[in-house]
């Protein structure tokens, strides 16, 4: 499968365009050139079970960007468990305003993400080789991306909220028993279902509020 920079684009633009998302070719560009980097360094570091450019660009670059209209571009975001940087490499390069930290526990990922915040020039982008109870901040948006359950990530994460903030998590299916097992301090805010062009799974945002 052809990795070169113009197709990807190309590709990502065509999603993206299918989500309803404002057209950005720069952008496009970016997250074209982050998919090259992934796939350069996934030979060698096993960052994702995913080979294939194409599957990529649907199952990481655009199912991130299927929160894309869910996250405040004008506060702070926390990727716990971010791996090779899903959703928030392609969080940061969508939306440059938005301060977004990176934070994983494995060396590996948290090279590559270093590597691929420099050459990206993501100055919007910080990297944190830490677990997540050690960690310190606040932070008005805490993602994850099939990180844990959600009793566990809020719970876990619930010292890096800021006042006001919110949890995005993002499932596949609708998690009914997981929501029964929030603590009662934490409410589910909201329940949307994501469309990602190319991928026939379910996928759901489940925002939750303390």
């Amino acid at each position: 499968m052809s990795l070169d920079c113009g197709v990807l684009a190309q590709w990502i633009a065509q999603g993206v365009q299918k989500m309803g998302l404002p057209e950005r070719p720069e952008t496009c560009l970016q997250l074209a050139r982050y998919v090259q980097l992934l796939a350069k360094w996934n030979s060698t570091y096993n960052l994702t079970s995913i080979r294939d450019p194409r599957e990529m660009v649907t199952l990481h670059i655009l199912d991130s960007l299927s929160v894309a209209e869910h996250v405040n571009a004008s506060g702070s975001l926390l990727d716990v468990g971010t791996g090779p940087g899903l959703p928030g490499i392609p969080l940061a390069l969508w939306y440059p305003q938005l301060a977004v930290d990176l934070l994983d526990s494995n060396i590996k990922k948290t090279r590559f993400l270093t590597q691929a915040m420099i050459e990206l020039g993501l100055r919007n982008l910080k990297v944190h080789h830490t677990r997540v109870e050690q960690h310190q901040g606040a932070y008005t948006q805490i993602i994850s991306r099939a990180f844990t359950s959600l009793s566990n990530m809020s719970e876990s994460c619930a010292h890096l909220l800021a006042p006001g903030g919110c949890f995005l998590a993002m499932k596949g299916v609708r998690p009914e028993q997981e929501m029964r097992e929030l603590h009662a301090r934490f409410q589910v805010k909201n329940v949307q279902r994501l469309t990602v062009p190319g991928c026939g799974a379910e996928r759901h945002l489940i925002i939750i509020t303390a």
